[in-house]
């Protein structure tokens, strides 16, 4: 696929999903698919589920939680103990 078929894709999220640049830039970082996100958009009767945008920023935080717990416990165990 080209360079300009996954920007149109990604344009394409964006207008859907209502995303702005940032939230765009975390799903990207995330590894996330635009198809994906745009099949995650909630309908009518779909009331437990969060704007896409949402689901994002909340995945991103716990992804970005995990890894800096994950560092923390291993700069713990390469510390010189006295």
């Amino acid at each position: 696929m080209d360079k300009n078929k996954k920007n149109q894709i990604w344009i394409e999220a964006k207008k859907k999903c209502r995303l702005n640049e940032d939230t765009i830039r975390m799903a990207k970082e995330m590894g996330l698919n635009p198809k994906s996100l745009m099949k995650n958009i909630p309908n009518e009767k779909q009331k437990w589920k969060a704007p896409v945008h949402i689901w994002i920023q909340e995945m991103y935080k716990k992804r970005k939680e995990k890894a800096a717990k994950k560092a923390m416990l291993k700069y713990k165990e390469n510390e010189p103990k006295e």
